[in-house]
């Protein structure tokens, strides 16, 4: 299975190696890329950034287990979907997983249809959030394309200020504004202001886009 292009990568943590292999093998026979991790910390260290794709949680290992690292995940804003293995589920603790925002709860052993299918249908319901993280990413990176001037006259266009207010706020004319925003419209690929709008939703944080 693959996006943009690229397979997505399937994170598996699991203690036992022979698992970590098994799952792999099913996985990349699949479509999927891999990744292995042998505990919770492994897989934090490895990670450094919210990762992409899916994960593959055993729930039981030694040191943080799977719910633990779970909501390390989320305390840092993470939010990959997440199917849980476990070889000794039980009900109060799939129930207590899913309300933390699991995708599916799978008790070994797992048939393999079934594992691909939960696997499958997470990344599947995480569509719209990795297409909005895209664009967010895209934004960002036209963003910063702009130089000084063309960054504020884009925080400005976005406060709704009128063309002469920017001219005598920057100290220009009102033509040379109308050329900035010309350019800022091209170089953010927006054909509208309304396109422009919604292309800066992912700018927050972004220097020069201060209120």
């Amino acid at each position: 299975m693959s996006t943009a292009g690229e397979p997505i990568v399937v994170h598996v943590v699991d203690d036992d190696e022979a698992m970590r292999v098994a799952l792999t093998r099913l996985l990349g026979a699949a479509g999927y890329a891999t990744r292995a991790y042998g505990s919770a910390g492994e897989f934090l260290i490895a990670a450094g950034s919210e990762p992409e794709g899916c994960l593959l949680l055993d729930l039981h290992m030694p040191g943080p287990d799977g719910l633990a690292l779970h909501e390390a995940l989320r305390q840092r804003g993470w939010t990959v979907p997440t199917v849980f293995l476990t070889g000794r589920g039980d009900i109060p603790t799939s129930v207590r997983a899913l309300k933390a925002g699991a995708s599916d709860f799978l008790t070994k052993p797992v048939r393999s249809e079934v594992l691909l299918e939960a696997v499958r249908s997470a990344i599947e319901a995480d569509a719209p959030r990795r297409a909005g993280r895209e664009r967010r990413r895209e934004a960002r990176a036209r963003f910063a394309s702009l130089d000084e001037r063309e960054r504020t006259v884009l925080r400005r266009v976005l406060q709704g200020a009128l063309t002469k207010q920017i001219a005598w706020e920057l100290g220009v004319s009102e033509r040379t504004v109308k050329a900035d925003r010309a350019c800022v419209m091209r170089k953010m690929g927006a054909a509208t202001l309304p396109e422009l709008v919604r292309l800066a939703e992912g700018l927050e944080g972004e220097p020069g886009r201060e209120a």
